[in-house]
């Protein structure tokens, strides 16, 4: 299945905390990188290739209110919960069914933006 998403910016205020908040709930490593004089954290997808990226210093804001990104932790949604609020996340809603397209957390990510940590098992 090609993805119509090419690419995604998160906005962060504090670009370490984010890239070990997200490290720590996608079970990967975040790298942090630049592009020319702007440093970035690229966040991985389950197979080791490239997503998208944390940034600071931008016009963009982290916000509970904009576009609610999804991150596949398939197998990992229980302990991703726990590595979200241990590292500076705080639980908007609780793991739960979403018919037949498996199980959700919407969690706020350690710079204020709403996600959710997407599994096919409640595990």
């Amino acid at each position: 299945m090609k993805n119509n998403i090419a690419w995604f910016d998160v906005p962060v205020t504090d670009l370490d905390r984010a890239i070990r908040f997200y490290s720590a709930v996608l079970g990967s490593p975040v790298t942090k990188e630049k592009t020319g004089s702007i440093p970035i954290g690229m966040l991985p997808t389950p197979d080791g290739k490239k997503m998208g990226c944390l940034v600071s210093g931008t016009e963009a804001k982290p916000s509970l209110n904009g576009v609610m990104i999804w991150f596949d932790v398939d197998g990992r949604l229980k302990e991703s919960v726990t590595a979200a609020t241990a590292n500076g996340g705080r639980i908007l809603g609780d793991i739960h069914a979403i018919g037949d397209y498996g199980f959700r957390a919407e969690v706020q990510d350690s710079e204020g933006n709403r996600i959710a940590l997407y599994s096919n098992s409640n595990q």
